[in-house]
């Protein structure tokens, strides 16, 4: 076990949540692999490392660790499975989030949430990119998407913030951990009689699809497509959500990068690409050795949890050039494939779990930006702010107060 470096900011100290990068530059030089005693896990910050673990060619690595950290608020969810069960299940949910369905279904819908929170407050002159849009965008396309209540957006954003929480209770609060456990048996009594409406009368939407997918004769129980339907919206919501803040705060930080998106928008997704590699907003993830492995200079035990930073991963001198620097247009980071399973950063993880939502992600950024770009031609930061980033699991700002000159629609 290689010993814990007291030298360098615990991740749960109150220093590490305020600004972590400096802690992680720190562990990439001098502990590349830690065992942290709070969390009972080995800690890896170097992206050679977390890359092989995410694609884990030698089956070295499993995510049953999600039995603990994931099933008690969603259920079991596609992240637990493995070999056929998970391809089967795989293939039953992506068409939804790729090609014609994303692009033709799906795309109308991301336009319509995205113009219907931007019309509520463009002529005002001012808005909070975070509380106005971000956290709403992404849940309101995603109940959409499901052929859900909107009349329910306050619902969805509570059960999914308190899941996010369960998620990230590194420390053990047992509040936020009864919390977590609530929010599955609501949102279960919630969903569970909505799935067994569209089995009997299915419309055009994705919960319809899910119940009647069938893949090698295999197709969905409730209990799936609510787990299911459960994940998208913790994962969809939370990480898009601070996907876009970041995206917002890191261009009007840069303002020459952001007068480039202006004028070209096809540069849109290279500052997604170098948001989610420079300030991602899952800041780790956690896998389990399913061997002893020998990894970061150090042995991990076989059945031990493996916490991969991928904060620190993406900021690793070894894989980018000045990784300190928000850069939209460097040439160590492909934005063409940045939305693939052949990524180059680490935000979606890689390999055979590579985030499924990934396109719909970029499609929802695509147009969320186009249209506040459209709506804000002078954005700038409200006076006297500058945005902060928050949170250790997941991170990104919490508040993002801005003033434009209003346009006319």
């Amino acid at each position: 076990m290689p010993a814990a470096a007291p030298q360098l900011p615990d991740i749960l100290s109150p220093e590490f949540a305020a600004d972590p990068y400096p802690a992680y530059a720190q562990m990439r030089e001098q502990e590349p692999l830690i065992w942290h005693e709070a969390t009972r896990s080995y800690l890896l910050s170097r992206y050679e490392d977390v890359e092989r673990v995410f694609k884990d060619k030698q089956s070295e690595f499993t995510t049953d660790n999600y039995d603990w950290q994931l099933e008690p608020v969603h259920g079991r969810t596609i992240l637990q499975l493995s070999g056929r069960e998970h391809a089967v299940r795989r293939a039953l949910v992506a068409p939804a989030f790729r090609g014609t369905d994303l692009q033709e279904k799906f795309l109308p819908v991301i336009e319509r949430n995205s113009r219907g929170l931007v019309d509520a407050f463009r002529h005002t002159g001012s808005a909070d990119i975070v509380s106005d849009y971000a956290t709403r965008f992404p849940v309101n396309v995603i109940a959409d998407m499901l052929g859900l209540d909107q009349d329910d957006h306050a619902r969805f954003h509570g059960w999914y913030t308190t899941v996010i929480a369960f998620l990230g209770n590194l420390s053990g609060d047992p509040d936020v951990t009864a919390a977590g456990e609530r929010t599955r048996v609501e949102f279960a009594e919630y969903m569970i009689p909505v799935i067994r409406q569209r089995r009997e009368k299915p419309g055009d939407d994705l919960l319809s699809a899910l119940c009647a997918a069938e893949v090698d004769g295999v197709r969905m129980s409730d209990e799936d497509i609510k787990a299911f339907c459960s994940l998208l919206l913790a994962a969809g919501g939370e990480t898009t959500d601070k996907a876009i803040a970041g995206i917002v705060a890191n261009l009007l930080l840069h303002p020459e990068q952001l007068a480039a998106v202006r004028e070209d928008r096809s540069l849109i997704p290279a500052a997604f690409a170098e948001t989610l590699r420079y300030t991602p907003p899952v800041h780790m993830i956690m896998r389990q050795s399913a061997t002893e492995v020998e990894v970061g200079g150090g042995v991990i035990p076989a059945g031990a949890t493996v916490t991969c930073l991928i904060g620190s991963a993406n900021r690793d001198e070894r894989r980018y050039r000045d990784p300190d620097r928000f850069d939209i247009f460097r040439d160590d980071l492909n934005s063409a494939s940045a939305f693939s399973a052949a990524a180059d950063h680490l935000a979606f993880a890689l390999g055979r779990h590579f985030c499924v939502g990934a396109l719909l992600a970029k499609a929802e950024v695509e147009t969320g930006i186009g249209h506040l770009l459209d709506a804000m031609p002078d954005l700038r930061l409200a006076d006297g702010f500058t945005p902060v980033e928050r949170g250790v699991f997941t991170r990104g700002p919490r508040s993002l107060p801005v003033r434009f000159t209003p346009v006319a629609v």
